[in-house]
């Protein structure tokens, strides 16, 4: 049932500068926060909660959260309205939150434990920020420390945010806030193109008075020091060779322009930052300098091998300025790990695209290949496909269950195909052949501006920190919904594109009161004596939101599924517990979860697994470090575990390494029998967070299980840095 929030004399909405007071003398009517109107149950609220306000619509306010007095990462939330009222939330958490703000570790041993983890020079270390981590939907304390200097390159800058538990000091993830595309350019890539000047006393600027003072500036391949903006007596900018350092510098500014401009004219955003201040450009950084990075405020451009082939192709200003967008858009980006690092990284190549076409150059003409004009590989081949990611070698064009445990940069191809899908089509297209996922039925495209529409609508008023594949397809039919009516032409485009990609939902439209489930995530996996929560999101998408009331089908023996609360508002989520008595077996099965309205009932199958019993799992947590040329190794013994391995056993490995295309990983029996789980494969990604599923079935389980790492090739190396076996 919706709960309201117990209202008094004074109504404020903490933090966010929105407080109105009851004259008790006159009793006028006071309308409700946003906040209140959706209710706790609908926000994820505690009584120690604030909100801010972090941007507003007519049709959805987004809010920042903080938690007895400190900011909560993944705990940004979106009330959607119409006409004042109330009809659905976006949340992150799977629960309340409920912990206690005073840490156990200290913000200086925070900070060495995140230096410890940097690779690279380092020049200063930030102090420490005591923050609630939800990023998972759980909220545990933890300090977030920032470490800049110079990755190994010695070229490319590195702001690590490493986030480290509060309570026991372990590392809990990192993620670099410049992000950045590596490549091998070939050419200046622009063609003859019109650009915006300043005039000046003494000639011409290389400064863009239309688009907010954006600027194009020379390095003069250094990394560091003052950045010269281009100057000129006549306007005329470059020969569109590379021997005029100018001619590199229209790209990049041109780039810069037409980015703005597609986003502002096309979405309404008045560019980048959404403030109408345009974006410096770099060019010409460092020596040799094979990258090109957007670092939270600014492009940059290295000149590539050789200085000889500079990286200012369209495309990629496109998708690293779009990293911009998304940032901005979403309070501090959709978060650049596992499934909502996908869609990052998507949202990136797809803008990039749209940018590419909104330009509609004969010289680089609109496609949906990234980095084509870069030739990181050498071979004239792009970075990534969106008409068949797969093609690349590394990407999912598939949703499965690993999607979320490979590099953003691969994961992301999912998002990426159901784009191609949606604006194009499948089979065989005028850009390339789409192939179909599973058994999945043809999409017939409803052209790139629908689709970009669509998913900026998506990312603008539905999308939150961390957004998986399954909600994405959620968000994207409501946006769908929103422009071109519900259950139209467009909407079921959505839907079959995302079935396309294995991205599963119900297919259904109806006349009536209607509205959908979606996940938090596909799948829970519990310990037994143990439990494990997952959210349903239910969104009202046709006629007025009514009461459903949530039910589980057949569980797995040993397992229960409980809803708080067992019956929401449509608009509102609910909780599913999933619990494992002590003593269950282990099990993997498909759970149906019901949800029954007066008008209509509607399904969703969460897969629901418990692990092995005690005994049969462990983990190794010491660093090993990984020399050039050299085979390591690290043990976990197995002693008290009395079940037969399963055919499903699983290694998950965790090793820093700069290019794990050196590495071959290998899972040692106790009987020596050897299990390859990586050949070198992956090339130049950096580190390895990854389960692999093994067939076990043929081994005893006690004694000593080996992980052999060899490093094959020589110039990076690593460490293991932790491994799990679950027998």
């Amino acid at each position: 049932m919706r709960t309201a929030i117990a209202l008094a004399a004074t109504i404020a909405l903490a933090g966010g500068g929105v407080t109105a007071t009851a004259d008790r003398a006159s009793a006028a009517p006071v309308t409700p926060s946003p906040i209140a109107q959706a209710g706790t149950a609908a926000v994820k609220g505690s009584a120690k909660d604030g909100y801010q306000v972090y941007s507003r619509t007519s049709e959805a306010i987004r809010y920042t959260r903080t938690y007895d007095g400190i900011r909560v990462y993944g705990g940004d939330l979106i009330v959607r309205l119409k006409n004042g009222k109330v009809t659905g939330t976006s949340v992150g958490l799977a629960k309340p939150l409920s912990l206690s703000t005073k840490p156990s570790v200290t913000a200086l041993s925070a900070r060495a434990k995140a230096t410890s983890a940097f690779r690279g020079k380092i020049t200063s270390s930030g102090t420490p920020e005591l923050f609630v981590d939800a990023s998972d939907g759980t909220g545990k304390l933890a300090w977030e420390t920032v470490i800049s200097g110079w990755q190994p390159d010695g070229q490319t800058p590195s702001r690590l945010h490493v986030i480290t538990d509060a309570l026991t000091g372990a590392v809990r993830g990192s993620f670099d806030e410049i992000e950045s595309v590596s490549g091998t350019g070939n050419s200046i890539y622009s063609g003859p193109v019109a650009i915006e000047t300043t005039a000046n006393d003494t000639g011409f600027s290389l400064t863009d008075p239309v688009r907010g003072g954006g600027y194009t500036c020379d390095m003069g391949n250094r990394t560091s020091g003052t950045c010269a903006v281009f100057t000129d007596d006549d306007n005329l900018w470059g020969t569109g060779a590379n021997a005029d350092r100018a001619s590199a510098a229209v790209d990049a500014h041109f780039g810069a322009a037409t980015t703005f401009d597609y986003f502002k004219n096309v979405h309404g955003r008045d560019g980048i930052f959404g403030t109408g201040v345009g974006v410096p450009s770099r060019v010409h950084y460092g020596s040799a300098y094979v990258n090109a990075f957007w670092d939270g405020a600014q492009m940059t451009y290295g000149d590539g091998s050789g200085n000889a082939k500079p990286l200012v192709a369209l495309d990629v200003a496109g998708h690293e300025m779009s990293h911009g967008v998304t940032e901005h858009v979403v309070p501090g980006g959709l978060t650049y790990a596992g499934e909502p690092g996908g869609l990052n990284e998507a949202t990136s190549d797809i803008f990039g695209s749209m940018v590419e076409f909104y330009a509609n150059s004969t010289a680089d003409a609109g496609d949906y290949d990234i980095g084509e004009k870069i030739d990181i590989r050498g071979t004239g081949a792009p970075l990534r496909y969106m008409y068949d990611p797969a093609k690349d070698g590394s990407s999912h064009g598939c949703w499965s269950t690993t999607t979320k445990n490979v590099d953003v940069h691969y994961s992301s191809g999912v998002a990426n195909h159901f784009f191609f899908d949606l604006a194009e089509g499948t089979g065989v297209t005028a850009y390339g052949t789409s192939p179909l996922c599973g058994s999945a039925a043809p999409v017939a495209g409803v052209g790139r501006e629908k689709a970009s529409a669509i998913w900026f609508r998506a990312l603008s008023n539905y999308f939150i920190s961390s957004t998986t594949y399954a909600q994405a397809r959620g968000y994207t039919l409501s946006a769908a919904a929103d422009l071109y009516g519900f259950c139209g032409t467009e909407y079921k485009a959505v839907q079959a594109s995302w079935t396309a990609v294995n991205v599963a939902g119900d297919d259904f439209c109806s006349a009536g009161n209607d509205f959908t489930l979606a996940l938090s995530a596909p799948s829970v996996a519990v310990d037994p004596g143990t439990s494990g929560t997952v959210t349903v999101a239910t969104t009202a998408i046709n006629g007025d939101p009514e009461p459903i009331t949530f039910t589980a089908g057949v569980v797995p023996a040993g397992v229960t599924v409980s809803f708080d609360p067992a019956t929401v508002t449509a608009g509102e989520p609910t909780t599913v517990t999933v619990t494992a008595d002590p003593g269950t077996p282990r099990s993997s099965a498909p759970v149906t979860i019901t949800a029954t309205a007066p008008s209509v009932t509607r399904a969703v199958s969460l897969a629901v697994s418990v692990n092995s019993s005690a005994g049969c799992t462990g983990t190794n947590g010491d660093d090993v470090a990984i020399p050039d040329n050299t085979t390591v190794t690290s043990t976990i013994t197995i002693a008290d575990c009395a079940v037969t391995p399963s055919s499903t056993a699983s290694v998950e490995v965790h090793i820093v390494h700069t290019y794990i295309g050196d590495l071959v990983i290998t899972l040692l029996a106790p009987d020596g029998t050897a299990y390859v789980l990586h050949n070198r494969a992956g090339g130049g990604t950096d580190n390895i967070n990854q389960t692999y599923t093994v067939n076990l079935s043929a081994e005893a389980p006690n004694g000593p299980w080996v992980l052999q790492v060899r490093d094959a090739a020589s110039a990076d190396i690593g460490k293991i840095d932790s491994w799990s076996l679950s027998l």
